[in-house]
């Protein structure tokens, strides 16, 4: 009995000594190769990416239609957490934007999800903005004002409020009127005369004929900015479709014939 022990003693040794013998062949320089190599990847993905945001960034200013003082787009919670730092703080992308307008309320209860976030980071950022509330014909103007006026707290350097009107009433008649309760609270409240965003199409059937001393925002998508002289139109809604860093979904682009600059 004590020869087996023994005997399976010396075995058990001898296979801690070959484990042993094992892990010392290991040679660290391997591993310090092996940094080296991931972190020469890491650079390389790092200018990858920043060559495609470069070219991407030519790309949007090839394809912004001349003639026009500035270019902006406009958001909501559609669009998700953007990223305001990769859009504004990396390879000079606020060259290229002018103006931001975010979408602050709609009817006389929704606020936007990302309305306060928004809101937070291009008052620090200093971006020339504004806010939308998007319109109701069937709720009470005046308590869609209020909303609108209770959350868009104006700043000096706000741009001017925008009034979204998308959406049919019972007649143009009725949504004219609407249109115009709310137009003038908050006039009144704010001082700045709001400027009126719709499509073409509502522009040409339903407005175009009324508010002679308003401004407009007019979407769309087929037609060449600019082949409409009516002189209200001051921005243009050329693509639902635009893609830019830090903005993961679709997002509108616009040209404006305002000269747009930070206070």
């Amino acid at each position: 009995m004590e020869s087996l022990f023994y005997f399976f003693e010396v075995k058990k040794r001898k296979v801690t000594v070959k484990r042993t013998k094992r892990k010392s062949n290991r040679n660290p320089r391997n591993w310090v190769l092996f940094g080296l190599l991931v972190g020469l990847i890491y650079i390389a993905y790092t200018y990858y990416k920043r060559d495609r945001r470069i070219v991407r960034k030519a790309k949007i200013a090839l394809n912004i239609p001349k003639g026009f003082e500035g270019f902006g787009i406009d958001i909501s919670h559609h669009q998700g957490k953007i990223d305001w730092g990769t859009l504004f703080r990396t390879e000079r992308y606020d060259t290229i934007i002018d103006f931001v307008y975010c979408k602050a309320t709609e009817g006389a209860t929704f606020i936007d999800p990302q309305w306060s976030r928004n809101r937070s980071y291009l008052l620090e950022m200093e971006i020339p903005h504004g806010a939308y509330h998007f319109f109701r014909p069937n709720t009470d103007p005046e308590e869609q004002a209020k909303h609108f006026l209770y959350h868009w707290i104006k700043e000096p350097s706000d741009l001017p409020p925008v009034l979204d009107v998308e959406t049919e009433a019972e007649s143009d008649k009725a949504l004219i009127r609407s249109m115009e309760i709310w137009l003038n609270a908050v006039e009144k409240r704010c001082g700045m005369r709001p400027i009126i965003y719709t499509s073409l199409h509502f522009f040409e059937t339903k407005f175009a004929a009324h508010f002679p001393d308003y401004s407009f925002w007019v979407a769309a998508y087929s037609r060449k900015p600019g082949s409409i002289q009516d002189t209200r139109i001051v921005h243009w809604q050329y693509s639902e479709k635009g893609q830019l860093p830090g903005i993961e979904t679709p997002v509108d682009f616009n040209v404006t014939n305002l000269v747009i600059q930070p206070d």
